[in-house]
């Protein structure tokens, strides 16, 4: 039996659950447009806990969401995580978002593209076939309309996450499915994050450090 607690901090979406066995028992997540994980996560976390009906040390691991994803957000997440695996002398576990975010859609057939915003015309993106085996790396690309061409000539291409809104504007193939308004959430992860506790995939507490896939960049304030 394996009781662990996810935390996904990667975009807006400030997600935990409390899962067992692969399981989802407990889950808090805000869908906010701004991130409010400063303020929220620890909330969150004590939450999802009684929620479950257990004590914090009965946990057997920590899972995070390990990016790509917003730097601040991924930063927060991690600190929690590593301060709670420090805490509590448990193992850390880190689970693609990308791969998280693509179990959101169901299919039995074609291909599954997660993506997230990233600046301007760019997004984090991977590509999934329908048994959510990644079959393509996950790339931060700059979009047209030729993008992900390779996979709509072959057959219906399902794009999730909240780099949708700028790729339905320049990608108009009829292979082409958007799903829209969706994030990454901790619920997803729990079969995921089992998966990698019963092979004892584990990170290493000290050295682990989020995905972020490119360097921070700090952004002027808008006057």
């Amino acid at each position: 039996m394996a009781i662990i607690l996810n935390l996904e901090t990667a975009t807006t979406n400030c997600s935990v659950s409390i899962s067992k066995d692969g399981k989802t028992l407990s889950l808090k997540e805000d869908h906010d447009k701004n991130y409010s994980h400063a303020e929220r996560l620890h909330i969150y976390i004590d939450k999802v806990i009684k929620e479950a009906g257990i004590d914090i040390h009965e946990l057997d691991a920590i899972a995070i969401s390990k990016g790509p994803g917003s730097y601040t957000g991924l930063r927060i997440g991690v600190s929690a995580a590593k301060g709670l695996c420090f805490a509590l002398d448990k193992p850390l576990i880190s689970v693609s978002t990308l791969e998280a975010l693509s179990h959101q859609v169901t299919c039995t057939e074609g291909f599954i593209v997660p993506m997230l915003d990233a600046r301007r015309m760019e997004v984090y993106s991977g590509v999934f076939d329908f048994k959510y085996n990644q079959i393509r790396e996950t790339e931060a690309q700059i979009l047209n309309e030729s993008s992900f061409n390779t996979y709509l000539e072959q057959g219906n291409v399902f794009f999730i996450g909240n780099g949708v809104e700028k790729t339905k504007t320049l990608i108009s193939h009829r292979n082409a499915v958007f799903i829209e308004d969706k994030l990454p959430s901790s619920k997803e992860m729990s079969s995921l994050a089992y998966n990698k506790y019963k092979i004892n995939n584990f990170e290493d507490v000290a050295y682990f450090e989020p995905y972020y896939l490119k360097d921070f960049v700090a952004l002027k304030p808008k006057s």
